[in-house]
Formats: C-alpha cells, sequence, structure tokens
C-alpha cells in the first residue's frame, strides 16, 4: 500500500472528484455569472483539480483559460478534460505558493479551497503578483464562524493536514495585508452539486476509510465550520 502523504488530498485526486469545494459547481456558476468575464479576458484557476471549473469558463465566457494543480493526478486528468471536451485551456503543473507564471498576467483569478491548504501568505502574495492593475480574484475558503477549542481545531487541521483555521476576519485581513482592496465577503446558501468523477484505475482502498472521516467531520463541525466567498481586486 502506498503511503499517503496528505490522505485528504489524495483522496480527491484519485476519485478524480470535480467541485469537490464547497458549493460544488452550482456554486461556481452561481458566483461568476455577476463577474464580467468576456473573450479579452485571461483567467486563471488556481488549484485546478480536474479542470471542471476551467472547462466551465472557458465554454461559458470563450476566456483564455490557464488552470494549475500541484498534485500530477489531478493535472493528467485536467489535460483529459479539455481533450475530450475540445477546450483549448492550458494545464500547468505546479505550486500556488509559486506561479510559474509573470507579474500582471491575470485579468481574473479563482481558487476554491486551495488556500487553506497551503502556506496562505505565500499564495495569496503570488496571486497578487500575477494579477494585472484593476483584476479581480475570488476565492472560495473554508471558514470558522467561531474559534473552536485546541482539540476540536486540531482534529480539522490534521485530519485536512491545514497549519491554521481562519476566521472571517483573519481572511479579510490576510487579504488587505497583502494589497487587495474592495473585499467583499458573502455567505452563499447555494444547493450542493453533484461532484463528478474521474476514478483513477487503482484506488487504495485506505482512501474509503478517509472518505468516512471526511463525512463525519462534516457532520460533526457543520455548525461551526462553513465556507465563505471572499471577492477583492487589485
Amino acid at each position: 500500500m502506498k503511503h499517503i502523504k496528505n490522505s485528504y488530498l489524495e483522496l480527491l485526486a484519485e476519485l478524480g472528484i470535480g467541485g469537490a469545494h464547497p458549493g460544488g459547481i452550482h456554486l461556481t456558476e452561481e458566483i461568476l455569472k455577476n463577474e464580467n468575464i468576456n473573450s479579452s479576458y485571461h483567467v486563471l484557476d488556481a488549484g485546478c483539480g480536474t479542470g471542471q471549473t476551467a472547462a466551465y469558463i472557458s465554454q461559458t465566457f470563450q476566456a483564455k483559460v490557464t488552470a494549475l494543480d500541484f498534485n500530477p493526478t489531478m493535472v493528467a486528468k485536467a489535460r483529459h478534460r479539455m481533450k475530450i471536451n475540445n477546450l483549448p485551456v492550458e494545464i500547468l503543473e505546479g505550486s500556488i505558493e509559486d506561479i510559474p507564471l509573470p507579474n500582471d498576467h491575470f485579468n481574473f483569478i479563482i481558487s476554491e479551497s486551495v488556500l487553506s491548504f497551503v502556506n496562505k501568505q505565500k499564495a495569496v502574495s503570488e496571486i497578487y503578483r500575477i494579477l494585472k492593475s484593476g483584476g479581480r480574484f475570488i476565492a472560495v475558503e473554508p471558514t470558522l464562524n467561531e474559534r473552536l477549542d485546541d482539540a476540536q481545531e486540531q482534529e480539522i487541521m490534521q485530519f485536512y493536514g491545514l497549519d491554521s483555521l481562519l476566521l472571517e476576519t483573519d481572511w479579510a485581513d490576510l487579504l488587505k495585508q497583502t494589497g487587495f482592496e474592495n473585499i467583499q465577503i458573502k455567505h452563499h446558501t447555494t444547493i450542493e452539486s453533484e461532484p463528478d468523477f474521474h476514478y483513477s484505475n487503482e484506488i487504495d482502498p485506505a482512501l474509503y476509510d478517509v472518505m468516512r472521516k471526511h463525512l463525519d467531520i462534516i457532520t460533526k463541525y457543520q455548525e461551526t465550520f462553513n465556507y465563505r466567498v471572499y471577492t477583492c481586486s487589485k
């Protein structure tokens, strides 16, 4: 049995779950319908997973889309999605903490449940760097409604491989300190959409236990550990 570095992220990769972020593709559609994305835009899906959001943006807005993910399994599945749908989306393998792209490159960047799993300050600074002046950034991120006790927070952080859990004010402060402006925070009640799956040929049986633990945590902390949509501009 192979070693699982981050069991939850490995689960997402091996099952090839599209729309694994809170709210799924329905939330993505809801938040993007209010954005003025068009065919002249260059858009980045930062932490694209299997490329569901990147494909949607390409198909819906005819924008030039680049998608980035650090997980080679996810990257391969995203490339396959674009190939079978004949979409001109560029898929890059790399870290959101050190994005292999030039400064002031994108009109619009979206990141869905990605920042929580990395060095948040590095990732947000990189996003700010590659966003054009006047560009828009949207992040969908798990957020505490209130602080939990140490044992509860450790349970969540250890399972998901997080270095910290942030309150709404913490996320807002991080964006502001990086230089972002016009920060808005929204609570969405979008009905969860059914994820699509792109299964790997061989899946470690231990990952099904990971799925059960994930569902247990979601149920246990559903009143205190939700998500927010953060929108801002450079």
